[in-house]
């Protein structure tokens, strides 16, 4: 019990000295004075004491545990048997395909916008997770894919008038080449250096669009992007809105359909292998530089395409719009997630993106209660909130295989 104690009076200063210059110190720029809230710190250190006293207790408590299964796979048996079972799976999709047909209805227009934004990054999240969740590629130059496919929308409809659902394939071919352009100087790399060059590479693409004036019309950006067209028809900003979210759902579970398909092939399972383990991957004789090539490819694709969407529900696009925190944040995405899962990637998604939209009115202290989430969940969940699970085979032994 003291060593529990002490040990939480430690991190409580430690919060303390993080914490203090943006909970204590605060600069009245009217009365030019410097305010001092003295509280606010009692506050963070008492917080931070109790907070990490409970986190203690139950690590205790589970270390003391009788051997029983994981809680991670009590939810992978839950969503298994939920898939499995038609009288439980068809009232749920129902319920989900109502509301998600109702939804433009009943909220307003800045949370139809937040929703879309949700699940734009519900489409990255999936692409990043082929790449990072499947392939074991730590790639942290995502957003570069994902401001080509927004820049080619735009330059393409400013130049020749192209249309959203013609950019809409020209954006992921983009995205696609741009992954393959990426992985062939990567193909020997692997872990902190493949960290690097992706980075670069992520920067590299940024200061382009900053400054290439003649082409991307730098900082300013470009805007008067048109939204799609129905039927050939413009729609006005409420009702273009309200298609992009019917689009954005389309292409959300498409992803879903293609990526949890190719993740039970042939190729996912090579993408797999290569996570685990590179060197016994090419002993067993698979193509390590193709596979690499194709997590890329693949990957890039849907951020092509989740940037043709962005274009067109913004209709502004400029080189802020795509720095390093945004691939930040689709990687934290996959890792809070669970890599390789597919149901905690979506799920991870709409807790970043909804959640700090939901949660304005704490100011201040908003991301600092947030960050302090974050760091909760990957105490108690390494591996996510849904963690992907492995598919196992049995023997089941001669006898067995002769009766049946």
């Amino acid at each position: 019990m003291f060593l529990m104690i002490k040990r939480s009076l430690l991190v409580a200063l430690w919060f303390i000295f993080l914490t203090f210059p943006l909970v204590v110190i605060r600069v009245n720029t009217v009365e030019q004075v410097i305010e001092w809230r003295w509280m606010n710190m009692v506050a963070v250190g008492i917080g931070a004491f109790v907070i990490n006293m409970i986190r203690m207790h139950m690590v205790a408590r589970k270390a003391r545990a009788l051997p029983g299964p994981k809680k991670s796979a009590k939810i992978g048996e839950l969503w298994n048997k939920l898939v499995t079972t038609p009288r439980l799976l068809n009232p749920t999709l129902g319920t989900v395909a109502l509301l998600t047909l109702a939804f433009p209805m009943l909220v307003s227009a800045y949370g139809l916008q937040t929703m879309i934004s949700a699940l734009i990054f519900i489409m990255l999240g999936l692409g990043l997770n082929v790449v990072v969740g499947l392939a074991g590629l730590l790639d942290l130059g995502y957003v570069a894919f994902y401001a080509v496919g927004a820049y080619a929308y735009a330059l393409l409809n400013y130049h020749f008038g192209i249309s959203f659902w013609i950019a809409l394939p020209i954006g992921a071919l983009m995205g696609s080449a741009f992954g393959i352009l990426l992985g062939i100087p990567v193909l020997r790399l692997r872990g902190d250096y493949l960290a690097i060059v992706t980075l670069g590479f992520g920067e590299i693409i940024r200061l382009l669009l900053e400054n290439w004036d003649d082409l991307t019309f730098g900082p300013s950006g470009i805007g008067n992007i048109p939204g799609p067209t129905l039927l050939g028809q413009e729609l006005s900003l409420t009702d273009s809105r309200v298609f992009i979210y019917y689009i954005v759902v389309a292409l959300v579970l498409f992803t879903i359909f293609v990526v949890n398909r190719v993740q039970n092939s042939r190729l996912g399972r090579s993408w797999v292998a290569l996570r685990e383990d590179e060197t016994a991957c090419q002993a067993m004789g698979i193509d390590r530089m193709k596979v690499k090539l194709t997590a890329f490819a693949v990957g890039a694709t849907w951020a092509g395409m989740a940037g043709v969407i962005f274009a067109a529900n913004t209709t502004f696009i400029n080189p802020k719009s795509f720095e390093f925190w945004e691939s930040v944040l689709i990687l934290a995405i996959v890792v809070l997630g669970g890599q390789g899962s597919i149901l905690g990637v979506i799920l991870a998604a709409f807790v970043l993106k909804l959640l700090p939209e939901y949660v304005r009115g704490l100011g201040e202290y908003r991301m600092l209660f947030f960050g302090l989430a974050m760091v909760y969940i990957m105490v108690f969940r390494p591996l996510g909130f849904i963690p992907s699970t492995r598919r196992k085979y049995e023997f089941q032994g001669i006898e067995e295989l002769e009766e049946a």
